[in-house]
């Protein structure tokens, strides 16, 4: 029988959910076992667009969406690194006065979370924002949003959470998952067994399956959003954008490279996935109408990801209904870089404190799968 570790805390998925609550949960004296089958940051965590966002989300999310905003605004304090974080606002543009309508009626709801949105007509935003294509009528801008380098920012997450005393497992799967009546006992494929009376299941895209292992079915798909970047170009975009409605969010870095992103790739097995021809080209097409200047740019990479959507477009935040111990937090639908490091913090809280304290009840496993599934009692 192969020797047993045993720790306070198990968490499965090394991206920034996964390596946010290690941070937090070492540097309150918890003992953190992280495993990673590939390396952490390097899925979904590491390839997304980057954006750092508030403006859009759905007002559930803004308490934790706050919250992380004030957790990046120390982000070298935190990680150790910035990360090329830059607080450089995020425009969110309207193509028609319906998308303009749907802005203002986010940003009226929004109001109490004092996000300091502006509306601007298409006046303002050409007075402002010239390099917008005139397809756009109008825009609302959030200037205290901003974008991050992920393949810089994730990782450092699980580096810092090493450095305060996380064991980080990368490279390693669990095989089997069991629980004994008091903990968790994983069998790793590395041959050794963990065991913890808490288990967090951060596994991203994948993390249903093991919500299944406990008897919680969630009906989670994949997608696999489409990205790539430009040659460098002459600075000219000062804010991350997106377009009201989606379709295409575009940003550019320092040294000139444009990062877009818009449209479905393809999965090429059950971890990899490709952009796919037609994805790009859509990109372009949408990105040329929107940004003039991009017109004639040449793309020097494309790639993508696999992300976890479900039907509500909400994550999962919070305890198993089926078994003690066991936290969930999954589903994110590809905006879970900027609210990350706020629900890592929410899981530390959940073990260490018995709850969070931003509010998380939103985002139960409950709404897929009813109480009365696992103990026979109805909730009405």
């Amino acid at each position: 029988m192969s020797h047993v570790c045993e720790t306070d805390v198990i968490i499965v998925g090394g991206g920034i959910i996964g390596a946010s609550a290690a941070l937090m949960l070492a540097l309150r004296g918890q003992r953190v076992v992280l495993l990673e089958r590939d390396f952490c940051g390097s899925r979904s965590s590491g390839v997304n667009y980057g954006g750092v966002r508030r403006q859009g989300r759905s007002l559930v999310q803004l308490p934790l969406s706050q919250r992380a905003h004030e957790l990046w605004s120390d982000l070298p304090g935190l990680i150790g690194i910035d990360g090329e974080y830059v607080r450089s606002g995020h425009l969110k543009l309207a193509r028609s006065d319906a998308d303009m309508a749907r802005l203002q009626a986010w940003a009226d709801a929004a109001a109490d979370f004092d996000l300091g949105v502006e509306l601007l007509d298409r006046g303002q935003l050409r007075q402002r924002f010239a390099w917008v294509g005139d397809v756009a009528v109008g825009a609302s801008l959030c200037s205290a949003d901003g974008h991050a380098n992920p393949r810089l920012v994730s990782p450092a997450f699980a580096a810092a959470a090493r450095r305060a005393g996380a064991r980080i497992v990368e490279q390693v799967q669990p095989l089997a998952f069991d629980h004994d009546g008091q903990a968790f006992v994983l069998a790793c494929s590395n041959g050794e067994r963990l065991r913890a009376p808490w288990l967090l299941n951060c596994a991203g895209a994948w993390a249903n399956h093991i919500a299944e292992q406990f008897g919680e079915q969630v009906p989670m798909t994949s997608g696999h959003p489409a990205m790539l970047v430009t040659e460098p170009l002459p600075v000219v975009m000062d804010v991350s954008t997106g377009v009201e409605g989606g379709g295409i969010y575009a940003r550019q870095v320092a040294r000139g490279n444009c990062v877009l992103g818009g449209g479905q790739g393809f999965a090429v097995d059950t971890v990899r996935a490709r952009p796919g021809q037609l994805a790009t080209l859509d990109i372009l097409r949408n990105a040329v109408e929107l940004y003039p200047f991009l017109h004639g740019a040449q793309a020097i990479r494309t790639w993508s990801g696999t992300e976890g959507y479900l039907p509500d477009r909400e994550p999962v935040i919070g305890h198993s209904l089926a078994q003690p111990g066991l936290i969930h937090a999954f589903g994110f639908a590809g905006a879970g870089f900027q609210i990350g490091p706020a629900v890592g913090e929410a899981l530390s809280q959940l073990i260490v404190e018995g709850s969070s304290r931003a509010p998380i009840d939103a985002f139960s496993i409950q709404r897929f799968s009813p109480l009365e599934l696992h103990t026979g009692r109805s909730l009405s």
